[in-house]
């Protein structure tokens, strides 16, 4: 497991939570802390420990984006093949947070601006403080909207209309609409102890079938109904070989809670 120098990584229990750590700026990414988040993810695939991911940001925020000075004023003097290796890494960050089997959750406060609007978009979970703001302002900066698979995701959440305002005007998405548009599951406040709580259940649950879970969400996006039904049919079989399925209909006979394992 990596120790990353830009970020904070803790684990509590078999819960691991990220912590974006630079408060007196709204905790936004440099290219350093880009590269060790998909650093990161791309190792917890073989972290067993670690059943379920949180991320958060310090001092009240989330994340205000691509540092202003360490990586907007940088990019203004790159030449296209530098542009792209950063643009594919940044598109890799969200690969690695889809792929990897460990469901994320987000808990957003404060600002949730640019790639930190993407972190919490393409995270499985996202709650949010009764102040969250989201915005996806690319266009603010003078770019387009398709940002990290932004126009791939942001309409399957919250629909296309809502998604073509938010990303043609970069205007901000208050907490109230998001949870109103199905981008936040809940409005909390105090928020993370909240996404705590829903981490520890779920880590406490079958985190084979929640792995299995997300890989169907992410495979089954561009699959017809037919082989979506059939794909479904072959990961539930899977899933009905584990011992946590045996263990729950034990639990269920004998009228007792079911203690799961993950295997």
């Amino acid at each position: 497991m990596i120790q990353p120098k830009h970020f904070l990584w803790r684990v509590e229990g078999k819960v691991g939570v990220i912590t974006l750590n630079r408060p007196e700026r709204k905790n936004p990414l440099t290219f350093e802390s880009y590269a060790e988040l998909k650093d990161l993810f791309e190792t917890l695939p073989s972290v067993q420990d670690v059943k379920i991911v949180v991320v958060t940001g310090a001092g009240g925020n989330f994340c205000s984006g691509g540092d202003v000075h360490e990586i907007i004023g940088p990019l203004t003097k790159m030449q296209m093949p530098q542009l792209l290796e950063f643009t594919r890494m940044t598109g890799d960050l969200i690969k690695a947070m889809r792929h990897c089997p460990q469901p994320v959750i987000s808990s957003v406060e404060g600002v949730c601006a640019g790639a930190g609007a993407l972190i919490a978009l393409f995270s499985d979970l996202r709650y949010a403080a009764p102040g969250a703001r989201v915005a996806f302002l690319f266009v603010r900066v003078g770019l387009a909207g398709c940002d990290m698979g932004a126009c791939a995701m942001l309409p399957r959440v919250i629909g296309q209309g809502r998604a073509a305002e938010l990303l043609y005007t970069g205007r901000a998405m208050s907490a109230e609409e998001g949870l109103a548009w199905g981008f936040f599951n809940r409005v909390a406040d105090p928020v993370l102890p909240v996404a705590l709580e829903v981490a520890a259940e779920l880590a406490a649950g079958p985190t084979f079938a929640h792995a299995m879970t997300k890989k169907m969400l992410h495979q089954e996006w561009n699959a017809s109904l037919d082989a979506a039904i059939e794909m479904e049919a072959q990961a539930q079989a899977i899933c009905m070989q584990t011992r946590d399925f045996r263990r729950a209909y034990e639990a269920f006979a004998a009228k007792r809670k079911p203690v799961f394992e993950g295997d």
